[in-house]
């Protein structure tokens, strides 16, 4: 709080004593007092008010600092009110008593929010298990078809599939400690594990796969990280140009191993590139070939940070596109960084 603040809520208070100053001066010059002693009257009084105001202002900037001190040392600010210290005076009392009756029913609200969302998140984790079930059943059927609606319907239900998984890794990502493992694995394993996943995508899109030196051994989450090269591998395959090529490398970067998909596709526009990641965010690209709903690239970062793995995108309109993905490569300093968050 700053002393022009404290004077500025003071300022009728202030007012009121330089009216009743100049009263009692203008009383004592009436009845004949010298002008030295009314000087002196003055100059004494203006000195003990000036005495009050400062104390007064130093008191409440000590309470103050005292109280957003209590403020930010607490991870949920809600609950400022359950930590205050003791009240001074009938008027914090008062303040601090309507303040814990706020703050108790926005934290009812807050826990009655949270318990809500967690039963939706957990009826979406079920149902994207339960649906699993028919898609596979769907895709058996189709491939016994052997037959070219057949290949159309398999190619519609890896989409389907696709959006499933997509439903299913924004509800864990609101609660990665549930689902989340981080462990010594081979990128090579990796890489080739995300590309026969989405082997049938990758096949009716004429997609060409070429792959780098990849023997490196990274520490993350295998599935999550199998999640975010499928969402590379989709967009590529969405995307890709007249004679489709994705290559697949990797390169040595200090106590890293850095990624690289890079694809032949139809590219981003350079205007479109800081958003990309923005939750909702189609393109231009997304609008023209339809189907996309903006949170493919929007989960991967999001996932991407929740495994502290750096993700860039580098891309030039009917070039292609790269993006770099960055796993630490060494063991951590906690043991054989086999923990779960």
């Amino acid at each position: 709080m700053k002393f022009t603040e404290f004077l500025s809520d003071r300022a009728n208070r202030l007012m009121l004593g330089l009216i009743l100053a100049a009263s009692t001066a203008f009383f004592l010059h009436a009845t004949g007092t010298q002008d030295g002693i009314i000087i002196l009257v003055l100059v004494c009084l203006s000195a003990i008010s000036a005495a009050v105001q400062i104390t007064d202002f130093l008191k409440i900037r000590s309470r103050l600092n005292e109280l957003e001190a209590v403020m930010d040392g607490l991870d949920k600010k809600y609950l400022f009110a359950e930590c205050l210290p003791p009240a001074r005076n009938a008027y914090e009392r008062r303040i601090f008593r309507l303040l814990r009756r706020s703050c108790k029913s926005m934290a009812g609200s807050v826990s009655n929010a949270e318990a809500s969302r967690r039963e939706y998140r957990e009826y979406i984790e079920s149902w994207v298990h339960e649906i699993k079930t028919p898609i596979t059943a769907s895709r058996l059927i189709c491939r016994n078809a052997e037959s070219e609606t057949g290949r159309k319907l398999l190619r519609e239900l890896s989409q389907i599939e696709a959006h499933v998984e997509r439903v299913l890794y924004y509800a864990r990502a609101e609660n990665p400690e549930k689902d989340f493992l981080i462990q010594k694995v081979s990128l090579q394993e990796l890489t080739s594990e995300a590309v026969g996943n989405h082997k049938s995508l990758l096949i009716q899109s004429g997609m060409r796969i070429e792959t780098g030196d990849l023997d490196y051994a990274i520490y993350t989450d295998r599935k999550w990280s199998l999640f975010i090269l499928g969402q590379l591998l989709q967009n590529a395959a969405r995307y890709h140009g007249d004679i489709p090529h994705i290559t697949l490398s990797a390169e040595p970067s200090g106590n890293q191993v850095q990624l690289l998909v890079k694809d032949n596709g139809i590219g981003i526009p350079s205007h479109e590139l800081p958003r990309i990641f923005d939750r909702g965010f189609t393109g231009s690209n997304g609008r023209n070939r339809g189907g996309s709903t903006g949170m493919g690239l929007y989960l991967c970062r999001k996932l991407a940070g929740i495994l502290e793995l750096e993700l860039s995108i580098t891309s030039e309109e009917n070039c292609g596109t790269t993006v770099t993905l960055t796993f630490p490569a060494v063991k951590p300093d906690k043991g054989e960084m086999q923990r779960t968050m």
